[in-house]
């Protein structure tokens, strides 16, 4: 029986697509990369995706999970040799339970981000994990690349979110670590080692979460800054100001509310013509609406007195608050609709951000004229998402062509000066392998190709993502 024939009896015929349309698996979301699978297999138990796993072990055939397909780094898009199984875990998506006094819920990993959010909801809880793509993605690709998002500055990145973890192993096994425990000291964490790690070590099957009680009042403002150094200053006052109910701060350079302006003109975009930076804040509160409102008011008048903000103003009700983080989220759209461009997913500590970014805007601007800075990200936890755009009216495809590398760059270049990294949440992937290789110290790749080799000796899990095969 040849591998085809063995997949379908593992899951069925239905789940093992073979022809047809298949881009909606085996293209990436940014259309960046195209690839060639095998075949698309959709398993829907553990035990499906364990069978699987063995039957492509046995045939020594490669596998390359993928959720949502939402992911930047071209991270779960099969290559184009026809030889890799593509499993898609989008069919793996119930909510097995939620467990209200331990404050947890225990997910499948094609289970679509905004379900966990409304499900907690529901049950007068809140999943705090909260990003652009949450209508789409899936926790499992959000644990596999250990996503971030809005609410990091309080909550933490998907690993500090997670409890447990089920995992099938590169040889088809189970590993179940589902407990909902928070202390467990019994040796190695393997739940955090399986976090990050983009499949290459293992295929999470489901996840176990973490909860919190719903908030009493939340509230969000949109401040006009100065300066990055004003932002940051403003970050400290929030800090103090609002303490633990600080759950949001986002900074948006005007180059990037400009495009939302101009591509997105139903959305009203508040301040940004008179000001180089906008901070979008949000402030939660587990006593009253008032008590949530006094402190922002409090917070935003010491700002103005300080000058770090020259204008601002506070969401009136819920409507008001997602319009204006509408506005903060339509800023990737807004830039694709603008053309191609050069995405980059750095950290920086947050004290070093204002310098950082005067010396690559520097940089950038001596090395291509007329170079567009689309500056925005979680300032809070010192996340930016600096991408570049071509010359107004130049030629977007041939500036992604010819000058990607030279702008990687610069300002991977300009990262490692400033003790940063080069990916904050979205991975590595593909698309900074070879980035990665020159940015991570010796020592660390050695110790990840240990732990790749001594878990997918065979390197059968998305080999060619994060090392280099």
């Amino acid at each position: 029986m040849n591998l085809i024939e063995t997949l379908r009896g593992a899951v069925g015929a239905a789940n093992v697509l073979t022809e047809g349309d298949l881009s909606a698996w085996e293209q990436d979301w940014r259309k960046r990369e195209r690839g060639k699978a095998l075949a698309v297999v959709r398993p829907g138990s553990t035990a499906e995706v364990a069978a699987v796993v063995k039957a492509c072990a046995a045939a020594g055939a490669a596998i390359v999970a993928q959720g949502g397909n939402t992911g930047l780094v071209g991270g779960s898009t099969p290559d184009g040799s026809g030889t890799q199984v593509l499993m898609s875990l989008q069919r793996m998506n119930k909510v097995r339970g939620i467990d209200a006094a331990n404050l947890t819920m225990t997910v499948e990993a094609g289970c679509v981000l905004q379900t966990l959010q409304e499900t907690a909801e529901r049950q007068g809880l809140l999943f705090p994990l909260s990003l652009a793509a949450e209508g789409s993605c899936t926790i499992g690709g959000n644990l596999g690349t250990n996503a971030g998002g809005t609410q990091v500055v309080r909550y933490g990145n998907a690993r500090e979110l997670c409890l447990g973890l089920e995992v099938v192993t590169a040889q088809g096994e189970v590993w179940e670590g589902l407990s909902g425990l928070r202390k467990d000291n019994t040796g190695y964490d393997l739940r955090d080692l399986f976090i990050g790690s983009e499949g290459t070590l293992g295929i999470i099957t489901a996840a176990t979460m973490k909860l919190y009680p719903l908030p009493a009042a939340s509230l969000t403002a949109w401040a006009a800054v100065p300066s990055l150094e004003a932002a940051v200053t403003l970050l400290g006052l929030a800090h103090k100001g609002l303490g633990a109910g600080l759950t949001g701060f986002e900074v948006m350079g005007q180059f990037a509310l400009e495009l939302v302006a101009k591509h997105f003109p139903q959305l009203r975009v508040p301040l940004y013509q008179q000001t180089p930076y906008c901070v979008l804040l949000e402030n939660s509160d587990h006593e009253s609406q008032e008590h949530a409102r006094a402190q922002f008011e409090r917070l935003l008048e010491n700002a103005l007195e300080d000058g770090c903000v020259t204008d601002a103003v506070v969401a009136e009700n819920i409507a008001q608050a997602h319009q204006l983080w509408h506005v903060r989220e339509s800023i990737p759209l807004a830039q694709a609709e603008e053309g191609l461009n050069i995405k980059h997913d750095i950290s920086i500590p947050v004290s070093r951000i204002p310098q950082f970014c005067t010396e690559a805007d520097a940089l950038l601007r001596q090395a291509i004229p007329g170079v567009r800075l689309v500056n925005f990200g979680h300032l809070g936890d010192g996340n930016l998402h600096y991408n570049v755009q071509a010359p107004e009216g130049g030629d977007m495809a041939a500036f992604l062509r010819d000058c990607e590398p030279q702008v990687n760059t610069i300002v991977y270049d300009a990262v490692s000066r400033y003790d940063g990294s080069i990916s904050a949440e979205h991975g590595v992937g593909t698309l900074k392998r070879e980035k990665l290789e020159k940015h991570k110290s010796p020592v660390a790749l050695a110790l990840m190709r240990s732990i790749k080799q001594s878990l997918d000796p065979h390197n059968l899990l998305n080999p060619g993502r994060v090392l280099k095969a």
